[in-house]
């Protein structure tokens, strides 16, 4: 054993400096994976298939503070087989000879600290995962190596009144007393950052795509009336996609499901995006904040990181930059060329001030932000399609997608696709808009100055420069956004005439025009029957400041109105109510145990962060608000966690 120990501290070294790719490929993964949901435990078994691709005597599968029941290599001769679960790897020792398969059995049990969350919604529970960044090895014995890909074929037990839903095809359910089997076959090969797992109470509406795609929408049963609003175009961008991309969806089907809490807006784990719950809207909601964005971007994913995956993080925009523009180009082809025209136009202004504040990064700079891969990264493709042309570079991303699928790429796998196909050198393109570290800002713009009239209107609009065109730009003009420039800047031309203007120029009205002028009031007080929850909550405020005697009328009118999900708009209400002595004296013990109520555990953390603000803004953090609080600094979102801590130092520790 002692021997044993100090190979594995050498081949340990060794690694640090040599990918264990080059030695063995994991082929596939078979597992059963069940819970002890009181504890937040996973237990799970399976069976590992590898090939040896170099004679070598130990390797290492991921797993993060497991443990292991059993670990047996599952052939005649395992003589001299040992293992070792150092809490962060499973090292396995055995004389593996090059171009034999094996097959390992693993029987453990894990409590993940991160990856996988055990919640609670209401009084259902809601369990669902997210590996990239956190890594799939915290419940499932995996790899933190984006270049390690297998099939993962999972087994999901659990209570038969909830719904399950993994990567892949369901093939089969089985039942056992109160409990399900759900058996999910991948079938093709991914990374396992993209392993995921969704449990909760849910229904689903079923679409099938023009070429055969079954394409499952989850949600809630109580939000039947929200499915349509959130999964608007689905089915139009996923048709738009395949025929765009050029290559067919590579998975199985199509799986989209909302969960509670979730860290971020969404995650394209392969064949089954997660999001959250927050982009469930209603009709009016839709209006404000959707998930169509985020449903294009997701999608996107599925051929772009899912299908090829980014060998490093020096080559992450092949990612997230692919994922960015065609999700623009879905949104293209719903909302039309204007829209996109203005996003890109708008990303380019973001990247620039970025740069202006000594922030900017080459695309390569593993360590790059968020803007920067996604933005410049979608930047660097319409660029290079207007270099190349749109039929090179259709051919050219077809191409790269058919010689790397299933496997991991870099930077030069996509740009020499292109060279080859277009016959040019891009040798200065890729100086300049992917190696150098600054955005080329003056280029870009010039690119989509030259082929957009929407833009070439939008930047003409500059009211501090020129003040006496202002009035004639906010009458004549026929685009929306350039009205809201005009409104940002000069709110006080604001006349009755502005109002007629549609839905986006009267939720800038209730944006920058706070204090309402008498002779505006009727015209104002019309906000509040728009169809945006945005310009409800602000118009509302508004109103109730500037005409102090008829607080009374607007919160009648209002209070029956709750808002996104973070209940904007009740939330402002309540906190009215509160402040307006005369309406419903008799309630206000009743408001403000409401008003604590959101800041409950079992609420969402967008929901008890705006609730948490609104008392302290009152002076209403009592000691249930700071109990919330104090619990609030073990969540597992560290949004939360941070708010929580510095609300409760603010609280703890006023400035005088």
């Amino acid at each position: 054993m002692k021997k044993f120990l100090f190979v594995l501290c050498l081949f340990q070294v060794v690694y640090l400096s040599a990918q264990q790719t080059e030695y063995v490929d994991f082929k596939r993964l078979e597992a059963n994976v069940g819970f002890y949901v009181d504890s937040s435990q996973v237990w799970g078994n399976g069976v590992y298939e590898f090939k040896v691709l170099k004679s070598v005597d130990s390797i290492f599968i991921d797993a993060k503070t497991m443990s292991f029941n059993q670990v047996t290599l599952l052939e005649e001769s395992s003589d001299g087989f040992e293992y070792k679960n150092d809490g962060d790897k499973l090292w396995l020792k055995h004389s593996f000879q090059k171009g034999k398969e094996y097959k390992l059995f693993l029987d453990y049990i894990a409590t993940p600290k991160k990856a996988l969350y055990f919640l609670k919604r209401k009084e259902d529970w809601n369990i669902w995962t997210q590996g990239q960044g956190k890594y799939t090895s915290n419940w499932l014995p995996s790899f933190d190596d984006v270049n390690e890909k297998v099939e993962f074929d999972l087994s999901v037990t659990f209570d038969e009144a909830y719904a399950v839903l993994a990567n892949g095809k369901l093939d089969s359910i089985s039942s056992l007393n109160n409990y399900k089997t759900w058996h999910y076959n991948m079938k093709k090969p991914m990374s396992s950052y993209l392993v995921a797992l969704a449990i909760g109470k849910y229904d689903a509406k079923k679409e099938v795509s023009k070429s055969g795609v079954p394409i499952e929408l989850y949600y809630y049963p109580e939000d039947s009336a929200k499915v349509e609003p959130t999964y608007r175009y689905t089915k139009q961008m996923f048709d738009f996609l395949e025929e765009e991309i050029g290559f067919a969806y590579p998975w199985q089907n199509y799986k989209q499901v909302p969960v509670h809490d979730f860290l971020y807006a969404g995650m394209e784990n392969t064949s089954l995006t997660i999001f959250s719950d927050a982009f469930m809207v209603d009709d009016i909601g839709f209006n404000d904040k959707n998930y169509v964005n985020v449903n294009a971007h997701e999608l996107a994913h599925q051929w772009f990181g899912d299908l090829v995956t980014a060998s490093s993080g020096e080559h992450h925009w092949l990612q997230e930059g692919f994922a960015t523009y065609y999700a623009l180009l879905a949104e293209k082809e719903v909302f039309g060329k204007d829209y996109f025209d203005f996003k890109l136009y708008n990303s380019a202004q973001d990247l620039a001030r970025q740069d202006q504040a000594g922030d900017g990064t080459s695309l390569l700079n593993p360590k790059s932000s968020s803007l920067t891969f996604y933005q410049r990264g979608a930047w660097v493709l319409y660029a290079l399609r207007q270099h190349v042309g749109d039929a090179v570079f259709k051919k050219a991303v077809t191409s790269y997608l058919e010689k790397h699928q299933f496997s991991n790429v870099e930077t030069k796998d996509f740009i020499s696709e292109v060279e080859r196909l277009s016959g040019k050198s891009l040798q200065a393109f890729v100086k300049t808009w992917i190696t150098n570290k600054a955005f080329p800002f003056e280029a870009a713009i010039r690119t989509i100055y030259q082929d957009s009239e929407y833009i070439q209107e939008y930047t003409q609009v500059n009211c501090e420069a020129n003040s006496s065109k202002c009035a004639e730009y906010l009458k004549y003009y026929v685009s929306d956004d350039a009205k809201v420039k005009v409104i940002a800047q000069r709110p006080q031309l604001i006349d009755a005439a502005t109002f007629q203007n549609g839905l986006k120029v009267r939720q800038a009205i209730s944006t920058y025009l706070k204090y309402v002028p008498k002779n505006l009031k009727p015209e104002y007080e019309s906000l509040l029957d728009d169809k945006s929850y945005i310009t409800i909550e602000n118009a509302l405020y508004n109103l109730w400041t500037s005409f102090p005697t008829e607080r009374s009328k607007y919160l009648s009118k209002t209070r029956n109105i709750e808002g996104f999900n973070d209940k904007n708009v009740k939330l402002l209400w309540l906190v009215l109510h509160l402040n307006t002595p005369d309406y419903n004296s008799d309630r206000k013990g009743d408001i403000l145990a409401e008003l604590l109520d959101y800041t409950n555990d079992y609420r969402n953390a967008d929901l008890r962060m705006n609730a948490f603000r609104y008392l302290k803004l009152m002076n209403a953090c009592n000691d249930l608000c700071k109990s919330n609080l104090e619990q609030a600094k073990s969540h597992h979102n560290w949004r939360m966690v941070k708010f929580a801590k510095d609300m409760l130092n603010e609280l703890n520790n006023p400035k005088k």
